[in-house]
């Protein structure tokens, strides 16, 4: 029987890190779950959800010639910037249009030679996925740190990561989010212009449409979710003053109300990243 794909577990977000020994903490790279499934001197790569993008990875599954009858590894496809950070916005252009760029960023082994190891300790698992994979690219092992946390923590945000993650190091392997894996985000505020408003295409909470300003004018910057009380979003519409056009030329986002560039918002938001990720407007300047 082939291997089939096993649902990848989660981490639980947390405020802070761990600050109990047992723990070791991992850089949180920006990028794709995936799920690298190996037979046969074949591989398969699939989504966190399970979809087969293979064809997407091609790069990567062309390399996975690994010294194994068979594994199932599970990672992070990435792509890294000049300074070794993982960039996400270059990821969705690199799986288009380089395939080679992407890198698979590998740091548990649920299956081995026909053994299935997620019962066995964290550790054990890592020290195996370590012996088993190669050192040069397209892969990379996710090393771990075990000292102090707050620290680490602290000089990831220092280098404008995204955050890490913590795993309790006798753990098993589980499908599904728990709390023996725990990532803790790197957020920072900043100053953006409101250009404009529109809903979550899922949710259909209400966003603020966002820009820089630079030296040619206006550049967008992504959306924040208008996390304000009733009060303040009340004033927010009310000094809000609503334009035909959008300020940024060639800028289209369907269903967008555009608005004078007039006001500036404080937004929250994670840190290392060309566009918003997670923003949410806290106040208005």
């Amino acid at each position: 029987m082939p291997l089939e794909f096993i649902r990848p577990q989660l981490a639980t977000s947390v405020d802070h890190p761990p600050p109990r020994a047992g723990w070791i903490h991992e850089v949180k790279h920006d990028g794709y779950r995936t799920v690298l499934i190996i037979e046969r001197h074949k591989a398969r790569a699939y989504t966190r959800n399970g979809f087969d993008w293979t064809d997407r990875y091609s790069g990567i599954v062309k390399a996975a010639k690994l010294d194994c009858r068979s594994a199932i590894i599970d990672g992070e496809v990435i792509v890294q910037d000049e300074r070794g950070v993982s960039d996400f916005d270059a990821l969705k252009s690199a799986i288009r249009w380089s395939p080679q760029s992407p890198i698979f960023c590998a740091f548990d082994l649920l299956h081995f030679n026909g053994k299935d190891l997620r019962d066995q300790p964290l550790l054990q698992r890592r020290a195996k996925l370590k012996e088993l994979l190669p050192s040069e690219h397209p892969f990379l092992f996710s090393e771990e740190f075990t000292g102090d946390a707050a620290a680490f923590f602290q000089a990831c945000a220092d280098h404008q990561l995204e955050g890490i993650v913590s795993k309790l190091a006798l753990s098993k392997y589980r499908s599904g989010r728990s709390k023996t894996w725990l990532k803790t985000k790197c957020f920072t505020e900043g100053s953006f212009i409101i250009i404009g408003t529109a809903r979550d295409r899922k949710t259909k909470a209400p966003l603020a449409l966002l820009a820089r300003p630079d030296a040619q004018g206006l550049t967008y910057a992504g959306s924040a979710f208008m996390a304000l009380s009733g009060a303040e979003r009340n004033e927010l519409s009310a000094r809000l003053q609503t334009s035909r056009l959008c300020p940024i030329p060639r800028l289209r986002i369907p269903d967008a109300q555009w608005v004078h560039p007039q006001l500036m918002a404080r937004v929250r938001h994670l840190v290392g990243s060309k566009y918003l990720r997670h923003g949410t407007l806290r106040g208005i300047r």
